[in-house]
């Protein structure tokens, strides 16, 4: 993994991007505080494999900083200048993954959620390919990140099979 004297911008400079990375990545579970959960939620049907809802906190927490750290060290290797195509890629999936609460939760358009999260799926793994050519770290930290979308996007098409 490259350290931060490998990079072509200063220390301070590596640190505060890295901090805005980490608040991107965080700014997408924020889409959340404008929809609630509610009864609705509780009476869809659920496949028994449905994880207990505490999981999911932890889960985003560490997904959202491997994304952030991917991000960042793809950023570092030339910045936006350089490394435009991987980042604008990154931040397409970073919009999906913001719209996916709000269509779920709070539109209660599971349909539309699954559409979504099938283009996150998408955009993640051609993100891991862009990332990949520029840094193997980035691409393998993203990694967990496609498997638990490709967990959610099951669940999400279940539960809108299940849900007529």
């Amino acid at each position: 993994m490259p350290t931060l004297a490998s990079s072509p911008f200063s220390r301070p400079r590596q640190i505060i991007t890295l901090i805005a990375w980490l608040a991107i990545c965080f700014a997408a579970a924020a889409t959340g505080v404008f929809v609630t959960m509610g009864q609705w939620f509780a009476d869809l049907n659920k496949p028994s494999w449905n994880p207990p809802s505490w999981l999911f906190g932890p889960v985003w927490t560490l997904l959202y900083i491997a994304m952030a750290v991917a991000a960042w060290l793809v950023w570092r290797t030339g910045g936006w200048k350089l490394r435009t195509p991987a980042l604008a890629l990154f931040m397409f999936q970073w919009l999906l993954n913001a719209l996916w609460t709000p269509l779920f939760f709070g539109l209660h358009r599971i349909d539309l959620a699954l559409i979504d999260i099938t283009l996150m799926w998408l955009a993640i793994a051609a993100t891991i390919a862009a990332f990949y050519r520029i840094s193997k770290s980035s691409a393998y930290l993203l990694i967990p990140y496609l498997a638990w979308v490709t967990f959610a996007t099951a669940l999400n098409s279940a539960i809108w099979r299940i849900n007529p």
